[in-house]
């Protein structure tokens, strides 16, 4: 007889067949970690790259440069306009001079610049960054997807120029979150800021408000490209539910925030009078200028949320009544360059012709409107002086002789120079010579004797020259007082008259 352990029934979960984890599946903070991972791969990745810079840069912590470039450019941009490129450069110098003050300040310069290219991602088409992760779907099943972002970007300003701006991955990843709602985050940045001053603990309060204030600047992101989306397009952004309803959010929360920021405020302040640390004091009044600029940002936050629907409604009238274009625009490097570099030169060429002489604009016409004809026809000619006009004398200014040698000394090394034909010299003893004749002579004798050193010969022969300069190095080295180098021999090469004389001939 069976025992009942032996004859109860099996779960139906453990007799059917493999099911997938629930655990990842449902996991959505997987996929959030795994692209915080990616938004940090760049930063290594500079690391590793740095062995591949001319010179030795192993002292150099190119991750801590590159969050330090992030850190000043999120804190100087502005709502309208963002950071400057050499300023960020200027910034982040003396911070890489600190890591190595024993090299050079253009070596400081190349690092700063070479940190920032990489974070904006020169050399790309989109400057963008990709990272690769899995995650898994519904069923279970393995997905592989493409995660695409940008940490510092190139954007115009409203009055010109171009500026740095930081994306919502580069703030992310300053203040080591991804993905994270922006009002709860600055509510409990402010709430913990709050609390840490309240205990006294200005150290980690200062690193709280730093991370808040860095969430006042993503808030304002947030809205600007809304703002920008509506310009370009305002069909592309939900002005019926969404963006009201943000606005409406967002000044709630600015007038929250003021209440609360000035109630920190007074908490710091009240802080740095009491204490009588000058630690605490340095990092109360670092508190205070962290706190004055978040207020600073909300005032300017406020102001452009106001101005939000009167801007939309300028851009509904403007696009709606704007006249369709006559032409779609011609991608330059998608529909003539990227298909012309594979094919061979004789192809392209009938390609690139066609397109430049109809790329070139139009041609003014030859003939004259007949409105300008009759004008010119019924204006009465001008009288003319029989030797037309005077012309005004002209101020002639005498050009100052500004050359080192005189014709006298030209005159003098050019007789030092004329040697015989058999009888070559060392540069040596013509330098001495010339010593003893002038003190300036010796640097006109060995400037004519190094160009001596590859004479143009075929020049020569065609003018009809009889005799030319040149100077040979053997290896022996010059022993003299001012100059060094070779000890050439110089010498005088009489040329083929007979020979010019029948090449003149046949070319008559």
């Amino acid at each position: 007889m069976t025992s009942p352990a032996t004859t109860e029934s099996v779960p139906p979960q453990l007799s059917a067949g493999p099911r997938p984890a629930p655990g990842p599946a449902a996991d959505e903070g997987l996929a959030r970690r795994l692209r915080a991972l990616a938004c940090t791969a760049p930063l290594h990745d500079l690391d590793v790259r740095k062995a591949n810079l001319a010179g030795e840069y192993s002292t150099y912590g190119m991750a801590e440069v590159a969050l330090s470039a992030i850190d000043l450019v999120t804190l100087n941009m502005d709502f309208d306009t963002g950071a400057d490129h050499e300023q960020i450069v200027a910034r982040l110098v003396p911070r890489i001079a600190a890591q190595a003050p024993q090299r050079p300040a253009a070596e400081h310069e190349r690092v700063a610049r070479w940190v920032l290219e990489n974070l904006i991602n020169v050399g790309t088409v989109d400057r963008g960054f990709r990272a690769v992760y899995g995650t898994f779907a519904t069923d279970g099943s393995y997905v592989r997807r493409d995660y695409d972002f940008k940490l510092i970007e190139e954007v115009s300003g409203y009055g010109g120029g171009v500026y740095l701006r930081t994306t919502d991955e580069a703030v992310n990843v300053l203040v080591g979150a991804l993905d994270t709602d922006v009002t709860s985050a600055q509510i409990a940045a402010e709430v913990k800021l709050e609390v840490l001053i309240s205990r006294g603990r200005l150290a980690d309060a200062q690193l709280a408000a730093e991370q808040a204030r860095y969430r006042t600047v993503q808030y304002s992101e947030t809205l600007r490209r809304a703002l920008d989306a509506t310009r370009r397009n305002v069909r592309a952004v939900d002005w019926l539910r969404a963006v009201p309803d943000m606005i409406a959010e967002a000044l709630d929360h600015v007038a929250d925030r003021y209440r609360h920021e000035n109630a920190i405020l007074t908490n710091i302040r009240k802080a740095r009078d009491e204490s009588e640390d000058p630690e605490q004091k340095r990092r109360a009044a670092e508190l205070v200028d962290i706190v004055k600029d978040c207020i600073r940002r909300h005032t300017q936050l406020q102001s452009r949320l106001l101005e939000a629907g009167p801007l939309f409604r300028a851009e509904q009238d403007r696009q709606a009544f704007a006249g369709p274009s006559a032409r779609a625009g011609l991608d330059l490097y998608g529909q003539l360059v990227a298909p012309l570099l594979p094919l061979p030169v004789e192809s392209a060429r009938k390609v690139t012709d066609a397109f430049f002489a109809r790329g070139t604009g139009l041609r003014t016409p030859v003939s004259v409107r007949v409105g300008d004809l009759v004008d010119i026809l019924l204006t009465p000619p001008l009288e003319r002086e029989h030797l037309g006009a005077e012309m005004p004398e002209p101020d002639l200014v005498a050009t100052p002789d500004d050359s080192r040698f005189s014709e006298e000394q030209l005159a003098s090394a050019k007789e030092l120079l004329d040697l015989p034909a058999d009888a070559p010299r060392r540069l040596s003893g013509l330098l001495a010579e010339a010593r003893r004749r002038d003190t300036e002579l010796p640097y006109l004798v060995a400037l004519l004797a190094v160009h001596a050193a590859s004479p143009p010969v075929g020049t020569a022969y065609r003018q009809g020259e009889g005799k030319l300069l040149f100077a040979v190095d053997d290896g022996t080295e010059l022993d003299d007082e001012e100059f060094g180098g070779a000890d050439l021999i110089v010498g005088t090469a009489l040329l083929d008259a007979a020979g010019m004389a029948a090449g003149r001939t046949e070319a008559a």
